[in-house]
C-alpha cells in the first residue's frame, strides 16, 4: 500500500469538520491526500439553483483540498438521494480503486443526516468490494482492503440522543489553523446554515467541538473517530504507526 488517504463523505465541507486536522497531519508525513464526496451539495442553497450551488460548492472543495495539496472528486450524485444501490456502489468502487488508499475516512454510521448514513455504509462495501473481481466495475482491482476509520457523527450523538464516543483520537492542536483555513473555503454555507439550521458561527461550531474532543484527551483540539474492525478489514491501527505522537486509544467496549 502507498501512503494515499481518501476522505470519502456525502457533501462538500464534511470532510473539512471530520478529519481535515488528521489529513493535514498525514500530509506532513508525506500522505497524498484525496477528499470525494457523493454530491456536489446542491440543496445546501437557499439562493442558487441546482446548477449553479453545485458550482460553487465543487469550486470550494476544490479550493479547500488544495490546501493540502490534495485532490477533489465529486461523483455527482443528488443530495438527500444518496441510496445504497448498484449505481452508486459501483461508482464509489471505481474512485476507491482508481485512488488506491491505503486508509480511508467517512461518515458515521449513526448521524443525525441519512445521507450521511448511508455513505458510511456504501463506502464500507466499497471498500471491501475493491479486490472483487467479478464487480460490475472497469478499474483495476484493488488489494488489501483499506483501512477504515468512521469520523464523528455531528454533535457527538445519534438519531435518539446517544452518545457517541470515539475509539481513537488525534491531537489536532497544531492543524487546527489550517482545518479553520479549509473549512472558511466553503463560503456559500454559512448563509444555507443560517437560513436552514438557523446555525451561524460556521468556524466557532467546528472549533468548538474540536475543543470539545480535546478536553476529553487533555489537549487543546482533537478529532475523533471509531475504526471498522470487521472481517476482511485490517486489525491493526495504522493511524497509531503512521502519527504515533499524535494518538490517543481509548477503550469505549463493543461498538
Amino acid at each position: 500500500m502507498k501512503k494515499i488517504v481518501l476522505g470519502f463523505f456525502s457533501h462538500p465541507d464534511d470532510a473539512e469538520f471530520a478529519c481535515a486536522g488528521t489529513l493535514s497531519l498525514l500530509k506532513k508525513e508525506g500522505w497524498k491526500i484525496h477528499i470525494a464526496t457523493m454530491t456536489p451539495g446542491d440543496k445546501g442553497s437557499a439562493k442558487f439553483r441546482v446548477k449553479e450551488i453545485s458550482r460553487i460548492r465543487k469550486k470550494e472543495a476544490a479550493e479547500s483540498a488544495k490546501l493540502l495539496d490534495g485532490t477533489y472528486h465529486c461523483l455527482g450524485f443528488d443530495d438527500i438521494y444518496i441510496f445504497y444501490d448498484r449505481e452508486t456502489i459501483n461508482e464509489t468502487t471505481a474512485l476507491i480503486r482508481k485512488i488506491r488508499p491505503a486508509i480511508v475516512f467517512t461518515a458515521s454510521p449513526n448521524d443525525y443526516m441519512a445521507d450521511h448514513e448511508m455513505t458510511a455504509k456504501i463506502v464500507q462495501t466499497a471498500c471491501f468490494s475493491a479486490g472483487i473481481k467479478n464487480m460490475e466495475v472497469d478499474e483495476e482491482l484493488y488489494e488489501p482492503v483499506p483501512y477504515l476509520y468512521y469520523s464523528d457523527p455531528f454533535e457527538a450523538k445519534d438519531i435518539f440522543g446517544s452518545v457517541i464516543n470515539p475509539s481513537v483520537y488525534i491531537d489536532i492542536t497544531t492543524e487546527i489553523a489550517i482545518k479553520e483555513k479549509m473549512l472558511s473555503c466553503h463560503k456559500s454555507q454559512r448563509d444555507w446554515l443560517l437560513a436552514h439550521h438557523k446555525i451561524d458561527e460556521y468556524i466557532l461550531t467546528m472549533k468548538s467541538f474540536a475543543e470539545k474532543r480535546g478536553k476529553e484527551i487533555n489537549k487543546l483540539y482533537a478529532e475523533g473517530f471509531r475504526q471498522h474492525l470487521g472481517h476482511g478489514f485490517p486489525q491493526n491501527n495504522i493511524l497509531k504507526e503512521a502519527l504515533s505522537n499524535m494518538v490517543i486509544i481509548k477503550d469505549i467496549g463493543i461498538l
